[in-house]
């Protein structure tokens, strides 16, 4: 009887795993950062939109890290549509996919590799070896939010007219080609779903990168950038609910004896 009435007794709101989950969901709210990734991009356009070309280039910093100085309306937009696509993976996919993986301490390992690789992952002669392990750290743990996120183009392709078939040819068949094997994926996704060439030179400061062609479409336009916005949202809503919905079943299969989520 005795334990019947401690039983009864337990608050409803006292289940096991509820603190693990709040934790969780509060861990994943910091780590997100589609809205505000989305909100940027769209900023930029909006400069665009008015002919405002060195407003939009002062904006691009905020979102891209490529030397904006001597880009014309049409370098602007692409670099704001492959940092949407980059991003969406980096900010949003890949950390729900840590989350539904290893809860709240797969957030924050993912989040702590992706800022790491962000503040020294470059390739100078004062990061050449540190910054060069935390690149590949955060290329193996962006590897399966790039994947999903990539897939998640493809599916959502329609929402901005594109076409999933498309999509996801550019994607097989440019997405190895790009050097990060992460970025590449998401760009090239992007690329196949707003039919645009992506891809080309790139200014960092004094160091010039030429990237290789992603996609057969033509250049990218500023409505081209509030379109990628729109995909980024639509990608990181996809993920929102496969994520949660394979964190839900995880642990009502962990302990069946008890029938108790882990």
């Amino acid at each position: 009887a005795s334990r019947a009435e401690g039983s009864a007794a337990r608050p409803r709101f006292a289940r096991p795993g509820a603190g693990r989950a709040l934790v969780l969901a509060v861990l994943t709210w910091g780590a997100l950062g589609g809205r505000s990734l989305a909100r940027e991009g769209r900023r930029i356009a909006g400069h665009l939109d008015r002919d405002d070309l060195a407003g939009a280039r002062a904006a691009l910093p905020a979102l891209a890290g490529r030397d904006p100085s001597q880009l014309d309306a049409a370098g602007v937009s692409r670099a704001v549509v492959e940092s949407l696509a980059e991003n969406s993976s980096d900010a949003v996919v890949g950390a729900l996919v840590w989350g539904a993986i290893g809860g709240p301490a797969g957030v924050a390992a993912f989040r702590a590799a992706n800022t790491l690789d962000a503040m020294v992952g470059h390739r100078s002669p004062r990061y050449a070896e540190f910054g060069f392990a935390s690149a590949k750290l955060d290329d193996a743990l962006g590897w399966p939010g790039a994947r999903l996120g990539a897939l998640l183009t493809v599916a959502t392709a329609p929402v901005v007219g594109g076409s999933p078939r498309a999509a996801l040819t550019i994607l097989r068949r440019d997405g190895a080609a790009h050097p990060s094997p992460n970025a590449g994926r998401m760009e090239a996704a992007f690329a196949g779903a707003l039919d645009l060439r992506l891809g080309g030179p790139l200014n960092y400061g004094e160091r010039r990168e030429e990237r290789p062609t992603l996609g057969d479409g033509r250049a990218a336009t500023p409505a081209d950038a509030h379109r990628a916005a729109r995909l980024s949202l639509a990608v990181g809503a996809a993920a929102a609910v496969l994520c949660a919905a394979a964190r839900a079943v995880r642990p009502a299969r962990a302990t069946p004896a008890t029938g108790a989520p882990a």
